[in-house]
Formats: C-alpha cells, sequence, structure tokens
C-alpha cells in the first residue's frame, strides 16, 4: 500500500513539473522549419547544379549534405541551432542538420577535458547508438537478403 501512494505521489510531482506544451503551434512549427531546411538543402543543390553543369546528381547531393553539416555544426557552435530546436523540436532534429547537432554538441560541451576523453569520446555520445544501431539492423537486413537470394 505505502509503495502505490509513494507511486501516486510521485507521478503527482512529475506531472505537475512537467513543462507544458501546446501541441498545434509546436506541430507547425516544427512542420515550417523542418521544411524551411529541405528548402535550403534544395536550394543549395540547385546551384551547385547551376554553377556546375558538368556536376553529377550524385555529387551535387553529396556537397549539398557536406554544406547543410558544416551550415549545422557552424550554427551550433555559434549556440544557434540550439534555439532553433528549441523553437521547432523535431523538425529541426529529423533532417541531417539535426544529427550534426547531436555530434557537435557534446563536442563543444566537453572540449576541456580535452580532445581524445573529451571532444573525440563524448562525439559519439549520442550518435553514436544510433550509427551502431543502423549499421547493425543494415548488416541483420542484408544477410536476410543474401539467405533469401540463394533460392
Amino acid at each position: 500500500m505505502e509503495d502505490k501512494q509513494r507511486n501516486e505521489a510521485y507521478n503527482k510531482y512529475v506531472s505537475a513539473k512537467i513543462p507544458k506544451t501546446k501541441a498545434w503551434p509546436s506541430l507547425f512549427n516544427s512542420f515550417w522549419v523542418g521544411g524551411l531546411i529541405c528548402v535550403l538543402g534544395q536550394g543549395i543543390n540547385d546551384l551547385l547544379l547551376l554553377a556546375f553543369p558538368n556536376l553529377s546528381m550524385q555529387t551535387a547531393w553529396a556537397l549539398t549534405l557536406i554544406t547543410l553539416i558544416f551550415l549545422a555544426s557552424f550554427l551550433t557552435g555559434l549556440g544557434v541551432y540550439d534555439q532553433i530546436g528549441k523553437f521547432a523540436g523535431g523538425g529541426s532534429i529529423v533532417p541531417i542538420t539535426g544529427f550534426s547537432n547531436s555530434i557537435t554538441s557534446p563536442s563543444i560541451e566537453f572540449k576541456s577535458e580535452g580532445i581524445i576523453y573529451g571532444i573525440c569520446v563524448k562525439m559519439f555520445t549520442i550518435a553514436g547508438p544510433v550509427i551502431v544501431f543502423g549499421v547493425a539492423s543494415s548488416m541483420v537486413v542484408g544477410f536476410i537478403y543474401w539467405i533469401i537470394s540463394l533460392f
């Protein structure tokens, strides 16, 4: 009985401390900021193809992604991307710019601990599990595909 009362008191405390958000404005901000990031990427890609007509589409997209990653890392270093993230939520986290931010932020935060134990180790605290899961799951899917292709 005591555990039940303690759990209820804890749940009441947590629900009082959780910041209240307004769903529709948050969703709208997420939508238009994420869309703006995508439009920016498309614009960079189109400008690259206009400036360098002999550039292949694949190379143009690679350069576009590199540019977006650089811009997100640069804005993270200035503290601007964190403000965008607070305003836009998932709209700034889902594109590749959010992945760049998730690698850059811990690196900046722990730079005082040195290059190896600060920047290099902390760089992948958030992004590391995502990378490991992506590689591992693609290996499993590839193995299943390979087994199916034998028949």
